[in-house]
């Protein structure tokens, strides 16, 4: 035998080896397909919107002077209840007293100059009408009585607003509340002769709170009163608070650029475990279903291959470059889908809006594609309108195959940072899929 045949034949053994250990041992077959399919559940789906916001007293009162002084008594601190009327602080009134008791001594000095006038009066008078004085004394004696009387009234007019100051030098509180904060102690002076200085914020009733929101530009149009809301506070972080939409302040508050609206929530707080100036994370709920038929979100995204034609009948139109491929099997490309799915199209009478989307359904062999109007969604599932059955097997994936493992990495699933739904019967979209 030549050697140049030696050769080759050496060649295509070692070939041969390498081809059958390849075959044999590393090469790994396409595990089989699996379709997941799962049938439409009923549940509750909500659209919301995310907040934060501060935990603030319904109504508060600052209770301060009209009058400087020196405190002399303290009757409340932090955290007193009080009542309407309550004295809760007294100024210093001496000297308060030594300014009404000058004004009185004015008073009597006026009203013994008025008595003195008016018997002057009443002589002229006399002497006049029997031609004994002349007009201009007559007229002399009239306006000294009645400058007297003005004097009178002047002198009473200072009387009153010194005792009205020496009111003020006691300090009650106008509503029953508790109070909040004191800002002054026994000794301290405050001065009002610029400005009302503070003594003590009072809040009317804290078993009645609020949660003032910061909500986006972007949600605020779909934020109305009366929509329910829920939040938590970090103090507790396991309790769940709620409450409702009372008012929108249409006075924007602008941070870095970002447009804000102020909504007040209402938060009823009978336990007085909500403090004022908490931070709440809020979550307002603009429509509510309860009792609606749910898909998964990921039903929409979902568009056969090429690799399914081999083992099912393909009902539908799927996308040339979808056939081609064959990428996302389970995550799908869900350009078409999600552009009808988004599209504003009119409300129905419960305000949800209906747009129009495609699914695939499992029967038997086939995959049969479906039109479908859908109205909520929630990223994790869809509210269907119509167009499908509870019967139907609604398609969300494949598994297995060369299909399944290039779309494993892009099949869509529920954000970690997306607001849970109630608990209660019939999950939206509940368990795990059926599998063909």
């Amino acid at each position: 035998m030549k050697p140049i045949i030696k050769k080759i034949l050496i060649i295509a053994v070692i070939l041969i080896v390498v081809v059958l250990i390849w075959f044999l041992f590393l090469h790994k077959k396409d595990a089989p397909i699996v379709i997941q399919a799962e049938k439409p559940d009923t549940g509750y789906i909500a659209q919301s919107v995310t907040a934060t916001g501060k935990i603030e007293p319904v109504d508060t009162v600052t209770v301060g002077t009209q009058v400087s002084g020196i405190i002399k008594y303290l009757y409340v601190d932090f955290n007193s209840k009080v009542k309407k009327g309550q004295l809760l602080a007294e100024l210093d009134k001496t000297l308060l007293q030594a300014a009404l008791d000058q004004y009185k001594g004015s008073l009597l000095n006026a009203q013994s100059q008025q008595v003195f006038a008016k018997n002057n009066f009443d002589r002229q008078n006399l002497l006049f009408k029997t031609d004994a004085i002349s007009k201009a004394d007559y007229d002399s004696a009239l306006n000294t009585y009645n400058a007297a009387k003005a004097n009178v009234k002047s002198a009473q007019a200072q009387v009153n607003s010194a005792q009205k100051n020496l009111s003020y030098a006691d300090i009650y509180s106008p509503i029953d509340g508790v109070v909040l904060n004191r800002n002054i102690a026994v000794g301290q002076t405050v001065a009002a002769s610029f400005s009302t200085p503070t003594l003590f914020i009072i809040a009317k009733d804290i078993t009645k709170m609020e949660v003032e929101a910061n909500v986006d530009e972007a949600d605020i149009g779909d934020v109305k009163a009366g929509n329910r809301a829920s939040f938590t506070v970090d103090a507790f972080i396991n309790d769940s608070f709620g409450g409702t939409v009372e008012d929108i302040r249409l006075h924007p508050s602008v941070s870095a650029n970002v447009v804000t609206y102020t909504t007040i929530i209402n938060a009823p707080n009978k336990d007085e475990k909500l403090k004022p100036g908490m931070t709440a994370n809020i979550i307002i709920y603009t429509k509510e279903v309860n009792g609606a038929m749910l898909i998964p979100a990921k039903a929409l995204a979902f568009t056969p291959d090429s690799s399914l034609a081999k083992d099912y009948e393909i009902i539908g139109k799927v996308p040339h470059k979808k056939m081609k491929k064959g990428s996302a099997a389970s995550g799908g490309d869900a350009g078409a889908n999600q552009l009808s799915h988004t599209a504003k199209s009119r409300n129905d009478s419960s305000g949800i809006t209906k747009q129009h989307a495609t699914v695939w359904l499992l029967q038997g062999k086939k995959l049969v594609q479906k039109r479908i109007t859908i109205g909520l969604n929630d990223n994790t599932h869809v509210e269907v309108l119509s167009g499908l059955a509870t019967s139907d097997l609604v398609i969300t994936g494949v598994t297995g195959g060369a299909a399944g493992k290039a779309g494993a990495a892009t099949t869509p699933g529920a954000s970690p940072f997306l607001p849970q739904r109630r608990g209660g019967g019939g999950g939206g979209g509940g368990g795990g899929g059926r599998t063909r």
